[in-house]
Order: C-alpha cells, then structure tokens, then sequence
C-alpha cells in the first residue's frame, strides 16, 4: 500500500470517528433524521455500486432487497434480539440474491435491468399475498428498542464495512475479473474467467449489505407495508446517485449521495406534487451532461491542473 493509499484510510478513520460523534452536538431531531437519510442512501448506493459499478450491469432490484429487511425487523424484531434480528436479514438477503442470481444472472444489457425491475414489483406483490391471505392484516407495527442514534451508527458502521470491503475486491483478482466483466463479458469468458460464478458473488455480497439496511431502518417508520417498503423511489434514486458520484470510482456513490440527499429533501418538501417529475429530470441532466460522474469530472479537472504543471518551464 502506497502513501497515498494509507493517507487517504487514515482520513477515512478520521472522518468516521468525527461522525460518529457528530451526534452528540446536535440539538435538533432534524438534522439526525437527514444524517441517517444521507448514511442510508450512501449505504445503499455503495452496496449497489459493488456490483453494478466494475460489471456495468444496472440493477433496478435494490427496494427488493431493502424491503425484505425491512419486513424481517417487522416479523422477528419484537421476540428476538437485534444481533439475531440483522443475522436473519443477511440470511434472508443471501439466500434470495442466490436464487435470483444463478437463475437470471446470464441475462445483459436491458433484459436484465427488465428483469431486475420486475423482481422489486414482484417480491411485493408476494409480500402483499402473504399478508392479505394468510395473516389477514396488510401493515405491521415496528415495536423495537433501538433508537434514532442507534440507527445512526449502525448505518455509519455499515458504511464503512461495506468501503473497506470495496476496496479489497478491487485491489483482489475478483476485481479484475469483474472489471473485465464489464468491458466484454464475451472476452471475459474467452480468457478463462467464471462469469457467472463471480457475478452471484458480487450480486449477493451487495444483496447482503442492502438487506440490512432495510432491517436497521425499518424501526425508523414505526410502522410499514408493501408500499413503504417497496415503495420503487428507492432503488431510481439509489440509482441515480450512484451515477451522479461515479458507481466506479470507491468513493462515488457517496459524492453522489450526499448532494441529492439534500436536493431530494428540498424538492420533497416544496414540491411534493412533482416530485417524481422532477426526479425524472434529474436523472435525465445526470446522464445526458455527466456521464463519468462527478468523481470522473474531479479526475479531469486534477488530470489537467497537474498537466498544466508539468508543462510549466
């Protein structure tokens, strides 16, 4: 590991630290409430990103994921405690990412961003049987001791979980496979690589990670049904944020985050009507006008200020 490399984890403690104290001087519920929304999509966004970000596969499935951890804290987190609680989660997340991994994960390009889409609205339509059906009652009530700051720094633990382990694939041979992945998945198979194998791996790591999260927030609502828990506004903007920052780059999705976090508070409180057209156009100005992503527009800008240096007599 070089300096630079070392300079930048030691910020990285650093700043985690900081804000996993940065709790205990705020004085106002509001500003925990948006530091959780900001930690949970930049979660999310990096768990999404691990995969997504070296096979180019866009994957519509994250409220899948999120929704089932949320129900899992809804049916277990009144009689077990919280450790078993998120344990079953994880298992939840890694058996169903399995599943739909080996059975669909031969699918590319747009048939399985279809297909990832059709998986969120599904899991919900299940949900939403099973409740209607066999326990005769749609909502469940979220009874758990854990609080607001609990939330907060289990969500800034998974963060940072979730960074370190980014980090290492990249650096490992799994990285580079799935970075050929996402060049040329035909070359990819031609040099001896397992796809498929190396897909699931990474398509289920970042179910696991989402899953939990859905299970750390659920007691956040008190309450949830299909439509909070499913509701498909999570995985467009988890997204787009991904793709604001730059879903390769390691720190990407939180520059993405981070900012429309704070966008998407504003335009939900004053324009709750249209929120979900305006949601659109963002989407729409992310792709069309910064494709690499803020984090590849950063590269640039430093690329050319140490060219310009260079080329100083």
């Amino acid at each position: 590991m070089s300096r630079k490399e070392v300079l930048i984890w030691a910020l990285c403690a650093i700043a985690t630290a900081g804000l996993a104290l940065l709790p205990r001087w705020l004085t106002d519920e509001y500003y925990l409430s948006l530091l959780i929304s900001i930690l949970m999509y930049c979660v999310l966004a990096t768990a999404w990103a691990l995969f997504s970000g070296p096979t180019r596969y866009i994957s519509l499935a994250t409220v899948a994921f999120f929704g089932l951890g949320a129900y899992v804290t809804a049916v277990f987190g009144e009689s077990l405690p919280w450790a078993a609680v998120l344990g079953i989660a994880a298992g939840v997340g890694l058996v169903t990412a399995l599943l739909v991994g080996l059975s669909t994960l031969r699918l590319s390009g747009v048939y399985f961003v279809i297909f990832s889409f059709g998986l969120a609205e599904l899991v919900k339509q299940l949900v939403t049987w099973w409740e209607v059906n066999i326990t005769k009652d749609l909502g469940r009530y979220v009874f758990v001791d854990i609080t607001q700051l609990d939330i907060y720094w289990q969500l800034l633990a998974l963060l940072a979980l979730v960074l370190a382990l980014r980090a290492l694939i990249n650096r490992s041979r799994l990285g580079l496979a799935l970075r050929v992945i996402g060049e040329d998945e035909t070359v990819a198979t031609h040099v001896g690589i397992n796809t498929t194998h190396a897909k699931v791996l990474l398509f289920t790591v970042s179910a696991v990670f989402i899953t939990v999260t859905g299970a750390i927030m659920a007691p956040r609502w008190t309450y949830i049904d299909p439509s909070i828990a499913f509701a498909p506004a999570i995985s467009f903007q988890t997204l787009i944020m991904a793709l604001l920052g730059g879903a390769g780059a390691l720190f990407g999705p939180i520059l993405g985050a981070v900012p429309l976090v704070l966008l998407f508070e504003y335009l939900g409180a004053n324009f709750p009507n249209h929120f979900s057209i305006l949601l659109g156009l963002v989407f729409i100005v992310i792709v069309y006008f910064i494709p690499q992503g803020l984090s590849g527009v950063l590269a640039k800008l430093f690329g050319k200020s140490s060219a310009q240096k260079v080329d100083k007599p």
